[in-house]
């Protein structure tokens, strides 16, 4: 963690808070007493073959994260992790970091920091002040995300207000100061220094509608291409159809143009449209999301969890120029009541149709994954269960400017 970054956050805090009145007869002991340790630690093995690169990538990760949450005290709390990120096996791959431009990325650098680091107040009603290092994850993650599938987790310095004084309506404003991505310190862009102002609020009309309106100005100082301002509103809810069956669907669409330090002068658009209907352990659903580009800027979101999105394989993490068109169908089936070892077991199928938006056919993709927890026998270790994941992506490209890659997963992990 930067020195600088740390020193501001802690005296914004201090500044702050002590603009409040505290609230007498509470007691200290509190901090310590109510407080929890927490953690987790999560093994990985990744291969990955890409055509056009001469090695293909193997690499064994495991992330390990620790951490306290306070009690509360006079309406404060306080959570400090730390988080350490090892490659404990062969160094075949690129990190973006090490330097290993011959094999495949796979963005998992070696990197020891403090992943979260922040201070609540809460003595206001319905309303928490929040100031610090902390994980911020907006809805579906599609355009504010902390990345939680890659080793190191993105996580955003800021300054918080949460308000939910009006019945079902839930406001957030943040101001975000530096960004840390998963990429590291050692990284040119790993660390980015930013005027960021991010407003969403969330209100829910009925159990069959959810409605979200948002705000997001990014001003990227050292990644200028990235500075937007993103404006858009977003629907979600679903309906039963009777005791085993149910609908449900998810609609958003937003406007994107450039903002601060950005050279460029754009002004695209996002659609995005998914229905589907799940009971008895399944799930079935159809998709179509475009991200609008002209040939020269498009439509780009740098800080989305972008491994949730158009594909596991990663390719479409930058929007090409052209933009994206993204036509998908999902299948998944969790058993349950099956008497056999497959109980519990959740079983995952995905295709992608890639297109550009003005132009360019970028290929298709098939995702494959198979996930199941299991718990243990209480032996006196600190954790109850264990969570194993099986992952497979075959991207096979079209367009020249992309090549077909293969990649697989196989993640071990626990948390306490």
């Amino acid at each position: 963690m930067k020195k600088s970054s740390i020193l501001r956050t802690l005296l914004v805090s201090s500044v702050m808070f002590s603009a409040f009145p505290v609230v007498a007869g509470d007691d200290v002991e509190s901090i310590v007493k109510d407080g929890r340790f927490f953690g987790e630690v999560r093994y990985r093995y990744e291969n990955v073959e890409q055509d056009g690169i001469s090695n293909n990538a193997n690499v064994s990760t495991i992330r390990t994260n620790v951490g306290f949450k306070t009690g509360e005290y006079k309406n404060f709390q306080a959570l400090i992790e730390g988080q350490l990120v090892n490659n404990i096996g062969p160094n075949e791959y690129n990190s973006t970091t090490n330097g290993k431009t011959t094999y495949p990325v796979v963005a998992d650098p070696n990197v020891a920091e403090i992943n979260e680091l922040w201070v609540t107040y809460s003595g206001i009603k319905d309303t928490i002040f929040k100031v610090g290092r902390q994980k911020v994850n907006l809805d579906n993650q599609r355009f504010i995300g902390t990345v939680n599938w890659r080793q190191n987790d993105q996580t955003y310095d800021a300054a918080a207000i949460i308000n939910s004084s009006i019945p079902d309506l839930n406001l957030m404003y943040a101001y975000v100061s530096n960004i840390n991505r998963i990429n590291g310190g050692d990284h040119a862009l790993g660390d980015l220094d930013t005027k960021t102002h991010l407003v969403h609020a969330n209100y829910k009309v009925a159990n069959w509608l959810d409605l979200t309106g948002y705000g997001y100005w990014l001003n990227i100082k050292l990644a200028p291409t990235l500075s937007s301002k993103t404006f858009g509103v977003r629907a979600t809810g679903g309906v039963p159809l009777n005791d085993d069956w149910s609908v449900f669907y998810e609609a958003e669409m937003a406007k994107q143009s450039d903002n601060g330090n950005n050279t460029n002068n754009y002004d695209e658009n996002y659609y995005h449209i998914s229905p589907g209907i799940k009971g008895k352990g399944f799930t079935f659903q159809v998709g179509y999301e475009e991200l609008g580009g002209n040939g020269t800027t498009s439509f780009q979101t740098p800080l989305a969890t972008g491994h949730k999105f158009n594909g596991w394989a990663d390719k479409f993490l930058t929007i090409p120029n052209q933009g994206l068109q993204d036509a998908y169908v999902s299948g998944s089936y969790k058993a349950n009541g099956t008497n056999s070892m497959l109980d519990g077991t959740k079983f995952t199928a995905v295709y992608h149709k890639f297109d550009g938006d003005s132009s360019g056919d970028f290929g298709s993709e098939i995702d494959l994954a198979v996930g199941r927890k299991f718990t243990l026998p209480d032996a006196g270790q600190p954790f109850k269960d264990i969570d194993i994941l099986l992952k497979f992506a075959d991207y096979n490209a079209d367009d020249t400017a992309y090549t077909d890659t293969q990649k697989i997963w196989v993640q071990i992990g626990v948390k306490f």
